[in-house]
């Protein structure tokens, strides 16, 4: 009898999340390590989301909701869609999950079946490959080109799919590890490749609303049927919440409702009624995200003097995905040596490539303006420079 099971064998580790437990260990021993290894805001949660959910609990009951989600909040996210990109979303097919994570669980269950080919983009974010290898699912890598700023294309999807059938194709706009947007010119031409293999076409927008000077565009104003994944993590800076959504096809939402009734039963409440409170902190939010503009600044001015200035085009976000060739060969390597000797915590490549992530290193700026000032200074001793 095996000690664990295939599918749990099938799961690689996520290197990111490995090395936040080895810095918070040094923390917790008096390092004073800078984060800069996961994708996670240092500014709490907006006045308005802590004030509802307060008040939420102060009730003194905190239920299940409807397996969808608290109607309020699916109303208010369909009306996002028109606020903000003109886009006619009926509430019926907004989906409240468990953060983006269960939105790609029910995207995956809901839309293949095992075995399916699913082309996914590489470098990418890593959950994607392990949730589709759990789900007895195949990733198929659409390799990111320089020629192509490191975003995908519709020729890049039809050379995947000619390499072998795909089943449907996720992209992600601005990127994880990149924070490289998909412009909407071609973000339309992707949809309609898919449309014209008879892909279901799945879009990973997590990081809308961090975008520096370049537009973003959501998959549904080229495809109403397209699966969009969202959460409230990232912009509205609630990653422990653990709340998102996805907007899904009609055809799709009994499927998915009937997924969530027997995975989760629901999201959280508080999370919800504080979700429905993060849409009236936009001023707040902004002031953030201007914040991760100067940090990026900081770092694009400064990287180049470090050795560490071949950079994907970082568009949005708060991520440089970082290429040290230059440096190493060994990016994991590399990022232990610069945690132990610099006090510096960033994610080795391999996490988000397994073919040439072994010599690109992710650095997050989410943190403060002083630590990523502090970051520079740290890596200008270490790396001699």
């Amino acid at each position: 009898m095996p000690e664990i099971s295939r599918r749990a064998a099938a799961v690689a580790p996520f290197l990111a999340m490995d090395v936040m437990a080895a810095a918070a260990a040094k923390d917790r021993a008096g390092a004073g390590i800078v984060h800069m290894e996961v994708g996670q805001p240092s500014a709490a949660a907006p006045r308005p989301v802590i004030a509802a959910a307060e008040a939420a609990l102060r009730s003194g009951r905190v239920p299940y909701t409807e397996a969808l989600g608290l109607h309020a909040l699916r109303e208010r996210v369909a009306r996002h869609y028109r606020e903000q990109y003109g886009v006619g979303v009926e509430p019926e097919r907004v989906v409240i999950t468990t953060g983006s994570s269960a939105g790609f669980v029910l995207a995956f269950l809901s839309l293949f079946d095992a075995g399916a080919r699913v082309a996914v983009p590489q470098p990418g974010y890593p959950a994607y490959r392990s949730i589709l290898a759990a789900l007895d699912l195949v990733p198929a890598p659409m390799v990111l080109r320089d020629e192509d700023r490191f975003a995908p294309t519709a020729a890049g999807l039809r050379a995947t799919h000619a390499a072998g059938a795909l089943a449907g194709v996720l992209v992600m706009s601005p990127a994880n590890p990149s924070g490289t947007v998909i412009v909407p010119d071609r973000l339309a031409e992707l949809c309609a490749a898919a449309r014209a293999l008879g892909l279901p076409f799945i879009s990973d927008e997590i990081y809308h609303g961090l975008s520096y000077g370049v537009p973003t565009a959501t998959a549904m104003q080229f495809d109403p049927q397209a699966v969009v994944i969202n959460s409230f993590s990232k912009y509205h800076c609630m990653t422990g919440w653990r709340i998102g959504w996805m907007v899904v096809p009609p055809r799709l939402v009994r499927a998915v409702e009937r997924l969530a009734q027997n995975l989760y039963i629901s999201a959280p409440y508080l999370s919800q009624v504080a979700a429905l409170a993060a849409f009236d902190a936009r001023d707040e939010l902004d002031a953030v995200r201007d914040g991760y503009a100067r940090n990026r600044a900081i770092l694009l001015d400064a990287f180049p003097g470090l050795g560490l200035g071949r950079t994907h085009p970082a568009d949005g976000a708060f991520y440089l995905y970082a290429d040290v060739a230059n440096l190493t060969n060994d990016a994991s390597g590399f990022c232990r040596r610069m945690l132990d000797e610099a006090g510096v915590a960033a994610t080795p490549g391999l996490d988000f490539d397994p073919d040439e992530g072994a010599h690109h290193v992710r650095f997050s700026f989410a943190g403060s303006e002083a630590e990523c000032r502090e970051a520079v200074v740290r890596l200008k001793a270490w790396l001699g420079r």
